[in-house]
């Protein structure tokens, strides 16, 4: 399920949960609070649970949201549970109930079906019943049980409830599963990456470290503190994101490397507003720019050129670009649409055509940033390649 398709079913349920809460404080005389007050406290309560429920349904998570799950039912105790039974957190009193509940919990999630414990089954002074309500998916997996102690004998109205707001917690605990396994994504897309770095790029290097050792040690050296400097942060474990200063400072690396091996055949121009260089971007997002450029215009082209890296500030916005003036591209290729296609290009080889991962850069930026952040890719036969990417200067929750 679509986050936002699962975002608008959380509303949903919100707002069926304040339509029974607010019907029920109708209809206490005592209370003669506003209707606009109940739905605000609704509202703020299931904003509270929904935080620790964000990091999936663990111990800790669920003793904080245990609480406020607790006075969105108006129960007179409420405990949670894994879907295998295994009491997670209880709040309020009648622990002696938490064995039947864990025993009921197990039953639930396994069919996925509410079950209603009633007094005579409970033994219990005081308690009406208690009410194991499972979590569920949109797919009807159980993620997790909920239960509900009750003073009173629960009607339609109070099982609604209780249905909806197990509902909502379970929506909660999706969002969770979605934001982890979208991490795990991530990372699993940088690790491919950083599989794709070009290995001809690093059999060259070493190569050319090694012509220096002879001729320069001093050259052999420093370009060998380059390159351990380059595959440090390359494969480093720190984050799915880095600032643009830490990005170009390891493609400087890398073109050091490539300048010793060309020499005068590859010119480098470098135009950086100094504003924009603590814009956060993806973990090797300029890396497969650069590099193709390099490899796929300029080493093909017998009198070298010119490989331009741009970095401006426009607004709420930078707008990043490699642009070479190498051997081109069939413009053709752009309006397939597969951006791999695009960077072997028709003039590489079968050897060459090796990608170094602009599609997962792509991807990156897309699922970062929203799908007005791609890749654009300006090019035409003999013309050059011009390859930009545009990235907020500021997107809550994205940080290196």
């Amino acid at each position: 399920m679509s986050g936002i398709a699962l975002t608008l079913a959380v509303i949903a349920v919100l707002l069926v949960v304040v339509a029974v809460l607010a019907l029920r404080v109708r209809t206490r005389p005592t209370l003669t609070t506003p209707a606009e007050r109940v739905v605000h406290a609704t509202l703020h309560t299931a904003s509270l649970a929904a935080v620790p429920l964000r990091r999936g349904l663990g111990a800790d998570s669920a003793a904080e949201a245990a609480p406020h799950l607790r006075e969105l039912t108006s129960a007179d105790a409420l405990g949670l549970a894994d879907a295998d039974g295994t009491l997670l957190a209880w709040t309020g009193p009648h622990e002696s109930l938490t064995d039947t509940f864990a025993q009921a919990a197990v039953r639930a999630a396994d069919e996925g079906r509410r079950i209603l414990i009633k007094a005579p089954d409970l033994d219990e002074p005081g308690v009406r019943a208690l009410i194991v309500q499972p979590l569920l998916l949109e797919d009807s997996a159980s993620v997790g049980v909920m239960g509900v102690v009750s003073r009173i004998q629960p009607g339609p109205g109070m099982l609604s409830a209780i249905t909806e707001v197990a509902r909502y917690a379970g929506s909660q605990i999706e969002l969770a599963e979605l934001d982890a396994s979208r991490a795990r994504l991530d990372r699993a897309e940088v690790r491919a990456l950083r599989a794709q770095i070009s290995p001809h790029f690093i059999y060259n290097a070493l190569n050319t470290v090694a012509s220096f050792v002879r001729t320069d040690p001093d050259q052999a050296r420093e370009l060998i503190l380059e390159f351990a400097d380059f595959t440090r942060y390359s494969f480093r474990s720190a984050g799915e994101y880095t600032v643009l200063a830490d990005e170009l400072r390891n493609i400087d690396r890398y073109l050091t490397l490539e300048r010793a091996r060309f020499g005068s055949a590859l010119q480098v121009r470098l135009q950086v507003a100094p504003e924009v260089l603590n814009v956060v971007l993806p973990f090797l997002a300029l890396q497969p720019l650069v590099e193709n450029a390099v490899r796929h215009g300029i080493s093909s082209k017998p009198d070298g050129g010119t490989v331009i890296i741009v970095a401006a500030d426009e607004g709420t916005d930078c707008v990043i670009s490699v642009e070479d003036n190498g051997v081109g591209m069939d413009p053709d290729l752009l309006r397939s649409g597969d951006l791999d296609a695009i960077v072997s290009g028709a003039t590489a080889t079968a050897t060459e055509s090796a990608h170094v991962g602009l599609a997962n850069v792509d991807d990156r930026l897309r699922a970062a940033f929203g799908n007005d952040y791609g890749l654009v890719v300006e090019t035409a036969p003999g013309a050059g390649t011009k390859v930009s990417m545009r990235v907020p200067k500021f997107r809550p929750g994205i940080s290196a």
